[in-house]
């Protein structure tokens, strides 16, 4: 069952290799190695603050039905499956409790069974920046509202453990504009997900309402 939502990332270890230089002084005389000073570090950034957001994201009309319709990422899970995915829907909404969070409520079916899984994205400063808090920080998934016209599509970027997953959403399912589409494609040409890791989603049988013994309650964390 957890295959079905939930995709977890590898981490990417980098490796830095300090190299020794030795000279010879005047009359052949071999000097003592002289460790060469470290070059200051790079301050480490994350793929997903090289994707700004949609300027001027306005939260509330992004608010209501968005059905998945294709997904650009290298899980393994999707390379493994990827012609078996299951039609998946998402609904937004703001949360009584907070105007600083976003209830998130994902319909999708598994053995022929639906299922609906609760989650909030909790809202950063950055306008069109969410968090989607794992049980730890290291483990939080950061999503950027790449772009959106509000009406028919929205491109999304999920970040989890410094790995990239695009979504493509749209407000229906029979109007999928193909000049849309190939700008996702594009954008995630750019992120190094080429045509073998796009995974189109199917456009029919969505789950509607979902009994209380297949909700799945992730809230505050799963």
């Amino acid at each position: 069952m957890a295959a079905v939502w939930r995709c977890m990332v590898a981490v990417v270890a980098l490796m830095c290799m300090c190299l020794w230089d030795s000279t010879e002084a005047v009359g052949g005389a071999v000097s003592r190695p002289r460790p060469q000073r470290r070059p200051p570090k790079k301050p480490k950034v994350d793929p997903i603050d090289l994707t700004p957001p949609t300027l001027n994201i306005d939260i509330q009309r992004m608010t209501g039905t968005w059905y998945l319709l294709n997904t650009a990422s290298k899980c393994s899970y999707l390379i493994k499956h990827g012609t078996k995915v299951e039609p998946t829907v998402m609904n937004l909404a703001r949360s009584p409790d907070s105007d600083q969070i976003l209830s998130v409520s994902t319909k999708t079916r598994h053995n022929h069974q639906c299922w609906e899984i609760l989650q909030v994205y909790h809202l950063s400063p950055t306008p069109g920046r969410l968090t989607l808090k794992g049980t730890r920080p290291e483990l939080n998934t950061e999503i950027v509202i790449g772009e959106t016209d509000y009406d028919s599509y929205a491109i999304m970027y999920y970040q989890k453990m410094g790995k990239i997953t695009m979504k493509f959403y749209g407000r229906s399912v029979d109007d999928l504009s193909e000049p849309t589409l190939t700008k996702f494609e594009q954008l995630a040409e750019k992120q190094n997900l080429g045509l073998a890791y796009l995974f189109p989603f199917p456009t029919y049988s969505h789950c509607g309402a979902v009994d209380q013994d297949h909700v799945i309650n992730c809230i505050p964390t799963c």
